[in-house]
């Protein structure tokens, strides 16, 4: 572990309105702690930031003792990038102020916010930002790979709804990054991860959204697993205005109040509905699949948004294994069915499984190179193979099932890059072929310019190109 002198940290500590966190603080191990319990890494140092300044001040420390910078907002980077072994932390989760112009429709968010922050925030005035699907995300990690979730269909990406950026660059210089001010850094930012700077404050468009919604969960038995797939497949790209979906393929029944105890623990295939309009367009939404393989159980419900949000929570709880892979699939083939239905009877944890988002409507009609996500802009699906447990052992056995369903699936896949959000192995091949050629040049150019020394590196990393 580095050792500094005392004189060192001493400065650090008197410089910053923050704290510094070091091995011997009492929540040291609290503070190192992410989402993927699978991490264990062991900083030298945290600094808990509280403005830009602090941030800068902390790069500054490292800078001059030679240390690895990572950043932390929410911990949920599935590789554990928030959180460098033996280098310093900066981490943003004090940060986490939202501030809402319900007139203007936007709101600022700090950089160590949550979802279920900003959501409380914005909800208050019958608003939301397009985000994720689980609640204890942090916003920044999840808004720079891109952002996907129940409001994609309607509104885009996260990234397709921020307007500008607060940065600390890596040499301690604070920028506004907007269409107007820096606007190559804030084409950067809009999908191109942690690589340019540490974003202090998001500001982002909101929409009217709730504050109740509908949501229908329906069951399937893997008995009629193939059959509820190929249901699925034609359902979904059809349901109708205001309404969007998640599949979630080879899950066990959950030991909730509405699964029946008799279920509980079953495994099959789910697809839930939320509508973002009334009860009778619902219905309609959920009437679709009538007429296909028998359910095994339903639940519909009105929910608050806020709850919507925080639903999925129990399938991923801060602190589980974690191992995943993404990828982009423009079809739900024959051939895909099959593979995922008879794999999904071979994983080990009842926690494992592979959440499918459907990626359409808003998010097809953002011209592809507007921003610097990395995936195709054509309707399609974005898988996530996702292996989860509580039990060591059962995560190795996944883990190599993930990789080995992932490889099965590459020539189905649009790109074998997949999602930069969806990494739990960073590898510079994957990353390259995430953005393709043209998009990882650009990236790379801007990247020598506002980062030339590779400062922000632990992440899906873009090399500087400093020709």
């Amino acid at each position: 572990m580095t050792q500094f002198a005392d004189q060192a940290v001493s400065a650090l500590t008197d410089r910053i309105r923050g704290d510094v966190l070091g091995t011997d603080h009492p929540e040291y191990d609290a503070a190192r702690s992410v989402a993927n319990g699978a991490i264990d890494h062991r900083p030298a140092l945290l600094v808990r930031c509280l403005d830009p300044e602090d941030v800068a001040a902390a790069l500054a420390f490292a800078r001059d003792e030679h240390l690895e910078v990572s950043v932390r907002c929410g911990g949920h980077n599935p590789a554990g990038a928030a959180v460098c072994p033996d280098g310093l932390v900066v981490d943003l989760t004090a940060m986490r102020g939202v501030e809402v112009d319900p007139g203007a429709r936007t709101a600022r968010c700090g950089g160590g916010a949550t979802l279920a922050v900003l959501d409380a925030a914005t909800q208050a005035h019958g608003l939301a930002v397009p985000s994720g699907t689980i609640s204890h995300t942090g916003v920044g990690g999840l808004t720079l790979g891109g952002g996907m979730g129940w409001l994609t269909r309607h509104h885009g990406l996260t990234v397709d709804n921020l307007l500008g950026a607060e940065v600390v660059l890596a040499d301690g210089t604070l920028v506004h990054a907007s269409a107007d001010e820096n606007a190559d850094l804030f084409w950067a930012l809009r999908g191109g991860g942690g690589n340019f700077g540490v974003v202090t404050a998001f500001d982002f468009g909101l929409h009217p959204v709730g504050p109740e919604v509908h949501v229908g969960v329906f069951f399937w038995d893997m008995s009629v697993g193939r059959e509820a797939l190929e249901l699925i497949r034609e359902v979904v790209p059809t349901l109708p205005p205001r309404h969007s979906a998640l599949v979630g393929v080879g899950l066990n029944a959950p030991p909730e109040p509405f699964v029946p105890a008799e279920h509980q623990g079953k495994l099959g295939h789910a697809l839930i509905i939320a509508g973002f309009a009334g009860a009778e367009e619902h219905a309609a939404a959920a009437a679709l699949l009538d007429g296909g393989p028998p359910r095994l159980f339903e639940m519909r419900t009105p929910l608050p948004y806020t709850g919507l949000q925080s639903m999925l929570d129990d399938s991923s709880p801060y602190g589980i294994l974690d191992y995943e892979r993404g990828l982009p699939l423009t079809e739900f083939t024959d051939d895909v069915i099959a593979l995922l239905n008879d794999s999904l009877r071979r994983k080990t944890s009842p926690l494992t499984f592979c959440p499918v988002f459907r990626l359409d409507g808003a998010f097809a009609e953002v011209d592809e190179d507007a921003t610097a996500y990395g995936g195709p802009r054509e309707p399609g699906y974005m898988l996530a193979l996702t292996a989860l447990s509580s039990d060591p052992a059962e995560l190795v056995a996944d883990t190599a099932w993930v990789r080995g369903l992932w490889t099965e699936l590459l020539p189905y896949a649009v790109g074998p890059g997949g999602y930069v959000n969806f990494m739990a192995e960073i590898e510079q091949d994957r990353v390259r072929a995430a953005y393709g050629p043209e998009k990882y040049q650009r990236l790379a150019r801007i990247k020598a310019t506002y980062d030339p020394d590779n400062v922000f590196h632990r992440n899906a990393n873009i090399l500087p190109n400093l020709a």
